[in-house]
């Protein structure tokens, strides 16, 4: 019998709290993945929320995958169909994620491993215990990181890393991941939550115009056919005629914070 999913969202001003809770390992089946969803749908919808912070309730934060219901369809090709058609479906979840305005942070207490990992990836920010494991090791199963992993893995740690990681099946620790590139910090576990709950504050503490329009700005840097520098121009005309930013502006030229 498979464990209920559960995906809280805690909303605190301008900080979104997506906390991941399905026993033991949360790992991922159609419940859990239509949870997720239906809280980044509320955060699209929430005013003033600058940044989104993502961990788990469980010891692990997400293994990847129910092999139970990988058993339940591995066998004919009707199973396979809808195998691949889930995999598509968390490819659209989590770019829903990777596309908010809002600056995502992950916090890896543990585990990370395959669809977890690339959760993760889909975030803007992680922070991980220097001890979780983390990695894509579908390769051992003659398969592949099928839920965003090749792209964005190549996109934040180059080729280099994420040949190494992918195609060797690969785990590394926190404190190795951070020397490569794959998570911006790695501290003892019993550090994390406060840590990575001081960097979400820290960012929804800026101005979400602004914050928002920097992560557009850094995206575009990546994506073809968009003009990042013309982007920057027009985003800093935005930002100037607000009235929000002319008050901080005018505080900060008289001496004031």
């Amino acid at each position: 019998m498979s464990a209920h999913a559960s995906v809280v969202l805690t909303l605190d001003g301008p900080l979104a709290v997506v906390t991941l809770s399905r026993a033991p390992v949360n790992a991922i089946n159609e419940e859990w993945l239509a949870r997720l969803d239906d809280a980044l749908a509320a955060i699209e919808r929430a005013e003033g929320v600058s940044a989104v912070l993502v961990r788990s309730a469980e010891r692990i934060f997400c293994a990847g995958a129910d092999l139970e219901l990988m058993r339940s369809r591995f066998d004919t090709p009707e199973g396979r169909e809808r195998m691949v058609a889930f995999v598509r479906e968390i490819q659209r979840v989590y770019a829903r994620l990777a596309r908010l305005p809002q600056v995502s942070i992950a916090e890896l207490g543990g585990t990370a491993l395959g669809g977890g990992f690339e959760l993760a990836l889909a975030c803007d920010l992680r922070v991980a215990a220097a001890q979780a494991t983390l990695g894509l090791p579908e390769a051992r199963l003659g398969l592949l990181p099928g839920a965003g992993g090749t792209q964005r893995l190549t996109r934040i740690a180059g080729a280099a890393v994420a040949k190494r990681l992918i195609l060797g099946a690969e785990t590394v620790n926190g404190s190795e991941a951070a020397a490569l590139g794959l998570v911006q910090w790695a501290v003892p576990a019993a550090e994390l939550p406060a840590r990575a709950m001081a960097i979400a504050a820290g960012i929804a503490a800026l101005p979400a115009a602004a914050v928002a329009a920097c992560k557009r700005c850094i995206h575009a840097s990546f994506e073809r056919g968009m003009d990042g520098y013309e982007m920057e121009i027009e985003a800093t005309a935005a930002l100037l005629a607000s009235d929000a930013t002319q008050e901080r502006v005018r505080r900060f030229l008289a001496g004031k914070r």
